[in-house]
Order: structure tokens, then sequence, then C-alpha cells
């Protein structure tokens, strides 16, 4: 496996274990379910959001912002404005869980080959582009921090 983070590259090792659809389907629906979790707080940013955290390609509408930390990480919030953006939600959640407190540099390893190892290879191009979005948009936000250092 590629240079992933720790606790990512578990997580993709931990799906790579879900052969049957069927059950992938239903543990991102859990994962989804956390979603509040990690969804931007007021005091970070309230609607209309700004057209610079919003995830390109993304059908569900999604968004992303990136507070620094005092260690160096980055901490991430996420919206979702499509209430049907099930799979969006489990990749903020996930990314999340896998990122968190990791520094810029890490999260610019992440490669958005991970999207089809979580979510499997039946993935549309359609979703699969938005989600790869999400990845993208956390990655734009890690080089802004590298290039003010």
């Amino acid at each position: 496996m590629a240079e992933y983070p720790e606790k990512l590259a578990q997580m993709v090792e931990d799906f790579s274990e879900i052969t049957d659809r069927t059950e992938r389907a239903e543990m991102l629906i859990e994962i989804a379910d956390r979603f509040n979790e990690v969804k931007v707080p007021p005091e970070i940013a309230t609607k209309p959001y700004a057209e610079d955290n919003h995830v390109k390609f993304c059908e569900s509408d999604a968004y992303v912002w990136a507070v620094d930390q005092p260690d160096g990480s980055l901490k991430y919030y996420f919206d979702v404005l499509n209430p049907q953006g099930l799979s969006a939600k489990a990749m903020s959640v996930i990314l999340n869980d896998a990122l968190e407190g990791e520094t810029p540099e890490e999260v610019l390893k992440v490669p958005h080959e991970v999207v089809q190892q979580i979510f499997g290879r039946e993935i549309s191009m359609g979703k699969g582009q938005g989600l790869m979005g999400i990845i993208m948009q956390m990655q734009h936000e890690a080089r802004k921090r590298l290039q003010k250092n």
C-alpha cells in the first residue's frame, strides 16, 4: 500500500476485508450516521458558505474547512447540503477519523484511489469524482498552510 497515514491505512485494510457489497453499504451508512460529529459548527462557518470551501464535482454539495491546531496539524470540518448525500457524509467521517492530528504533509499523501478502496470498484464515476473532490479540497487546505511557511 502507498505511504498512507497510519490510521487511513488501517481503515483501507479493514474495508478490503469486506467482500459483500451489502455489508459494505451497511457499514458506510453507519459511518454516515456519525456525520454530526464532523459537521462545521457555527463559530467556523454559517450559510451561505464561501465558495472557497465548496468541493468541486461533488453532486451532494459538500464543503470543507480546515482550522490550524497548535501542534501544526489541521482540524477539518465538513458540511453536505444534500440530505441524501450519504456517501459524501461517510467519506467526510472516514477522512476526519483517519487524518485527525496529521500534519499537512501527511494529508497530501492521501491518494485519490482510496475512494475505490473504501467504497468499492462499483462506485459510479460521478460519485467517485465527488468523493475525490473532498480529498482534493482537504489537500488544497493543507497546501495553503505549507505555502505560508
